[in-house]
């Protein structure tokens, strides 16, 4: 499957963006979906994940209450709607397909990528 994110930029402390992440290619509803980020200097971070259904959710702990992760089958798109955004957001978010449904928070399980989008939150 091909991810394209799209969405990110620049947003003052306490603001809102939506990322959005659109595939093609085989089956979108066949994967779950999750969505990572990397800070200059940093590894790179769960942010959150999707089952392929949709009625599952997870969370990494630092946005756990503030980001809200959806997906439209029919459109073949992922969302990650982020609240309440906070300076240490700041990094490239990468939108990622996992074809097996063990709800895995490791970056190794995630077969395909998208080529990331800039979010920048500033104080």
């Amino acid at each position: 499957v091909q991810l394209q994110a799209s969405g990110g930029g620049s947003v003052q402390a306490g603001g809102s963006l939506r990322l959005s992440c659109a595939a093609s290619g085989r089956t979108f509803s066949s994967y779950d979906m999750g969505w990572f980020r990397q800070a200059p200097g940093k590894e790179r971070e769960f942010v959150a994940r999707i089952s392929r259904s949709g009625g599952r959710t997870y969370y990494g702990d630092s946005v756990n209450g503030r980001f809200t992760i959806s997906r439209d089958n029919a459109k073949n798109t992922v969302y990650l709607q982020m609240s309440s955004l906070k300076p240490e957001d700041t990094a490239i978010y990468y939108c990622a397909a996992d074809n097996l449904p063990f709800g895995s928070r490791s970056p190794q399980s995630y077969g395909s990528w998208g080529q990331g989008t800039q979010v920048t939150v500033s104080s």
